[in-house]
C-alpha cells in the first residue's frame, strides 16, 4: 500500500473555507434591516463578540488542547463580564473586587468613576475589557506556535479600537485601561497558582502511563500490560488537530486537570481518591468503567467491556456509501432522545444499535416554530458517518469542543429570529450585557466540564479503543470453543461483520489463518491521496484496525472515559437552552451544509452535498456524542456518562451565575416558583402531559413535549430547593 502523503494532506488542510453555520440555509449571512434584525446584528458586532472571534482564530492556531482552552474561553469572559459588570448597576463582578476561589482581587471602589452619559459609560466598559482580555491572551498565547501572527493580532485590533498597545499601568485612579491591566494582571496571576501547572506549560507532575507505546505499524497488542488502562500511541510523527507537529509518542495530556479550581463545581460534589500515594481529585463521580473480562452479560456477550469495544468496530463498516444504505438524519426522524442515556453498561443495549449504528430516537412531530413537519433529510449513512466524525471532533476549524460550542453560540446569536431576552424572558437586554453574561455562563461550564471530565479520565485512566480492539483481535474469538483460535478475552464472532480468516481467504497469506477479521473501514495505508482518493469499507485482519482518523494522530493523547466531547457538549446545550429561553435553534432548526468531495479531510467525500440538522442543542450535543463512536475515538460506556456528566455540570453553572445576574434565581424544574420542587410543580407538569410546543412550563426537560421523561426528572429532585 502507498503510505499517506503528508503534504497534499496539510495543503488541503490549509485550504479549506469551512465557516460555521453561516453555509446552513437557515442561518442567513446578509445584514439585517428590520428591528428585531439589527438587534441581532448588533450582537454579532459587541467588542465581546470581536475579542471573542480573535480568542477562537488563537486557539486555532494554538496547540489542540480542550481543557487549555476551555480555561482561556473562561478566563477571557470573566474579564469581558466583569469589565462590564463594574459599571453595571445591576450585575455583579465574578473576580474584580472580590476573593474568588482564595484568590484576592482588591479594588478601591472610591477610585472608580461611573459615568452618568450611558454613551462614556459604555466607553469606560469596552476600555477595561479590551485592555483586560488584550494582556491575558498576550500571555496565555506567547508561546503558540502561531504566537507571531496571534500576538500582532491582538495588537492591531488594539490599535484599531483607537487605544494604545503598550500602555501598562495598574493604578487604578488613572481611569479605566489602567482598570483593564489590573483585571488583566490578577487574572493572570490567579492563573498561575489554579492547579493548572501553567508555569510548566500545563505539564504532569506525577501521572505515568501503566502500559507500554503501541506500535501502530505492527500488528496486535503483544505488550499491552493492563487491558483496562490508557496506551500511549507511538506514532512516526504525531500531528494534532490544529495541525502541529508534536512528539512522536505525546504524553497523556491533561491528567491532573481534576486539580483545577473550578467556577461552581463545589466540595459536595468532589471525592478525594488515593491511588499509588497520590490523591486524586473527582468531581461527580460516575463509577468506574467496564473492566476485561468483568461485569454482567450485555447483548448476549459476557461483559459490557467485549459489547462496547466490538460495538466501535462494527460501526467502523459503515464509514462509506458503498452499502448502498440511506437514512433521513433530518429533525423528524432523528433527536428528541427521552433520557440522556442508559441506566447502567448493562443496558447500553437498549439506547445504541449495536450492528446498524445510531441509537433509538424518535425525532420531533414538528418545527414549533412553523407549525409544519420537519422536511425528510434522506442521505447515504456513509457520508453521514463520515461527515460526523470529523465535523465534531475539534470544530470545523479546530478551535477544540469547547470553542466549537462558542462557535454555535456566536450563530445562534446571529440569527434574526434571536432576542436579547435574558432566558427567553423579560425585555431585551443592551446587546453587550447579554453577551458577556451568555459568554461567562457558557465558558464557566466549559471550564467546569473539562475539570469533571479530566478527573475521570486521570484517575481511572481507561483504555482507548485502537487499544482494546486490536488486544482482543489478538487473543482471538470468544464466541466458540470449538472454533479455532477461540478465547474467553477475544473478539465476538458476527456473520458477514467479525469472522475467522479461513483457508483460501486472500487475507489468510502470511500465517494468517485463523487469526479475526472485521469489515470496516480500511485505514489510511489504503488511501494514496486524501484530495481524490478514499479508503472505503472492507475486510482487514482486526489486529491491524485503525479508527477512522488519519495516521498522524489516530486517537486523543488522553484517556477515554469520560468523553470530553460528550460532557463539553450535554453541558453546552444544557446552557444555549436557558440562555436562549428555549430548547430549539431559532426557527426551530440549526443547520450545517456539507458541499460534496470538499469537507472530509482524512479522505475524499462526502459523496453528495447534505446538510447536517438538528432541531434543538439537545440534538445537536447527542449527535456529537455518537460522532466520537463512529468516528473510532470512544466506546459507549466512555460516551453516556459524560453526557450526564454535562447535564449535572450545566446545573451548577446556571445556579452559579445566577448569583450574579439580577433576577431571578433559574430553576427550571421550580414551575411555581415558591424555591422548591414539590407537588404542586408535579401537578402542573401532569396537567400539561403530552401537550407539544416551545416554552410549555411542564417541559423541563426542553425535549418539547410534556412526558415521562419530564415527570421523572421532577420525580429525582422532589423536596430539593432552588436555593
Amino acid at each position: 500500500m502507498v503510505r499517506f502523503h503528508f503534504s497534499v494532506f496539510f495543503g488541503l488542510l490549509m485550504l479549506l473555507p469551512f465557516d460555521m453555520l453561516s453555509q446552513g440555509a437557515s442561518v442567513p449571512t446578509t445584514r439585517y434591516g428590520s428591528s428585531v434584525e439589527a438587534r441581532s446584528q448588533a450582537v454579532e458586532e459587541t467588542l465581546a463578540r470581536q475579542w471573542n472571534e480573535l480568542l477562537l482564530e488563537a486557539i486555532r492556531s494554538d496547540f489542540a488542547r480542550p481543557t487549555v482552552h476551555a480555561r482561556n474561553l473562561f478566563h477571557t469572559s470573566i474579564a469581558m463580564y466583569d469589565a462590564h459588570a463594574l459599571y453595571d448597576a445591576e450585575d455583579e463582578t465574578v473576580f474584580l473586587g472580590k476573593t474568588w476561589q482564595g484568590f484576592e482581587c482588591p479594588l478601591d471602589t472610591s477610585l472608580i468613576d461611573i459615568p452618568e452619559d450611558e454613551a462614556l459609560r459604555k466607553a469606560a466598559v469596552e476600555t477595561v475589557m479590551s485592555y483586560a482580555v488584550f494582556r491575558v491572551l498576550n500571555h496565555r498565547f506567547a508561546d503558540s506556535p502561531g504566537g507571531i501572527e496571534v500576538l500582532f493580532s491582538f495588537t492591531n485590533f488594539m490599535a484599531n479600537l483607537g487605544y494604545s498597545p503598550g500602555y501598562s499601568s495598574v493604578n487604578i485612579a488613572e481611569g479605566p485601561a489602567a482598570i483593564g491591566n489590573y483585571l488583566g494582571e490578577q487574572l493572570i496571576a490567579f492563573g498561575l497558582q489554579d492547579g493548572s501547572n501553567e508555569a510548566n506549560d500545563y505539564a504532569n507532575q506525577y501521572y505515568a502511563a501503566v502500559n507500554p507505546d503501541l506500535e501502530l505499524a505492527g500488528s496486535g497488542n503483544p505488550g499491552l500490560v493492563d487491558p483496562n488502562a490508557w496506551q500511549p500511541l507511538a506514532i512516526p510523527v504525531f500531528v494534532d488537530q490544529s495541525g502541529n507537529v508534536l512528539s512522536e509518542t505525546p504524553d497523556f495530556q491533561g491528567a491532573e486537570w481534576g486539580s483545577v479550581l473550578p467556577f461552581a463545581l463545589s466540595d459536595t460534589v468532589l471525592t478525594e481518591v488515593e491511588r499509588n500515594g497520590v490523591t486524586w481529585p473527582l468531581y461527580m463521580d460516575c463509577g468506574a468503567p467496564p473492566y476485561f473480562g468483568e461485569g454482567e452479560e450485555i447483548g448476549g456477550l459476557a461483559d459490557a467491556y467485549a459489547w462496547g469495544f466490538s460495538l466501535v468496530a462494527l460501526w467502523s463498516a459503515h464509514l462509506h456509501p458503498s452499502d448502498g444504505v440511506m437514512m433521513d438524519i433530518g429533525p423528524g426522524n432523528l433527536g428528541n432522545l427521552a433520557s440522556t442515556g442508559p441506566d447502567s453498561f448493562e443496558e447500553m443495549d437498549t439506547f445504541y444499535n449495536w450492528l446498524e449504528g445510531g441509537d433509538f430516537s424518535e425525532g420531533h412531530t414538528e418545527n414549533p416554530a412553523t407549525g409544519a413537519p420537519y422536511e425528510d433529510n434522506i442521505v447515504p449513512r456513509g457520508d453521514y458517518a463520515r461527515v460526523l466524525a470529523e465535523f465534531w471532533a475539534d470544530g470545523p476549524e479546530s478551535e477544540t469542543p469547547p470553542g466549537h460550542w462558542f462557535v454555535l453560540l456566536n450563530g445562534v446569536m446571529d440569527h434574526p429570529a434571536s432576542t436579547t431576552k435574558w432566558m427567553g424572558e423579560g425585555e431585551d437586554l443592551d446587546p453587550l450585557k447579554y453577551t458577556v453574561r451568555a459568554y461567562l455562563t457558557l465558558g464557566g461550564a466549559m471550564h467546569d466540564a473539562a475539570i469533571s471530565a479530566w478527573s475521570h479520565k486521570g484517575l481511572y485512566d481507561y483504555i482507548r479503543p485502537v487499544s482494546a480492539i486490536r488486544y482482543m483481535a489478538e487473543l482471538g474469538q470468544r464466541s466458540d470453543a470449538s472454533l479455532p483460535s477461540y478465547n474467553p478475552g477475544g473478539l465476538p464472532l458476527v456473520e458477514g461483520r467479525i469472522e475467522l480468516v479461513e483457508a483460501g481467504d486472500p487475507l489468510a497469506a502470511g500465517g494468517n489463518e485463523g487469526k479475526i477479521k472485521v469489515w470496516a473501514w480500511q485505514g489510511p495505508d489504503a488511501i494514496i491521496s486524501p484530495t481524490w482518493d478514499e479508503a472505503e469499507v472492507g475486510w482487514i485482519l482486526a489486529e491491524q484496525w485503525w479508527p477512522y482518523q488519519r495516521p498522524s494522530f489516530v486517537t486523543p493523547p488522553f484517556a477515554g472515559y469520560v468523553s470530553g466531547h460528550s460532557t463539553f457538549s450535554r453541558a453546552a446545550a444544557e446552557i444555549l437552552t436557558a440562555v436562549t429561553g428555549s430548547a430549539y435553534f431559532p426557527g426551530g432548526m440549526g443547520e450545517f451544509e456539507v458541499l460534496q468531495n470538499q469537507f472530509l479531510v482524512f479522505e475524499d467525500g462526502p459523496s453528495q452535498t447534505l446538510s447536517l440538522q438538528w432541531a434543538t442543542y439537545r440534538d445537536a450535543s447527542d449527535q456529537c456524542s455518537l460522532s466520537r463512536i463512529w468516528g473510532g475515538i470512544h466506546p459507549p460506556a466512555d460516551d453516556f456518562p459524560g453526557r450526564q456528566l454535562g447535564l449535572e455540570v450545566a446545573e451548577m453553572t446556571l445556579n452559579k451565575v445566577s448569583s450574579y445576574f439580577g433576577g431571578p434565581v433559574p430553576c427550571p424544574l421550580d414551575i411555581d416558583g415558591d424555591g422548591v420542587v414539590g407537588a404542586t410543580d408535579l401537578l402542573e407538569t401532569l396537567s400539561d402531559f403530552g401537550e407539544m410546543g416551545a416554552n410549555l412550563a411542564g417541559d423541563v426537560d426542553g425535549s418539547g413535549i410534556v412526558g415521562v421523561g419530564d415527570i421523572l426528572e421532577l420525580l429525582a429532585s422532589y423536596g430539593d430547593s432552588c436555593e
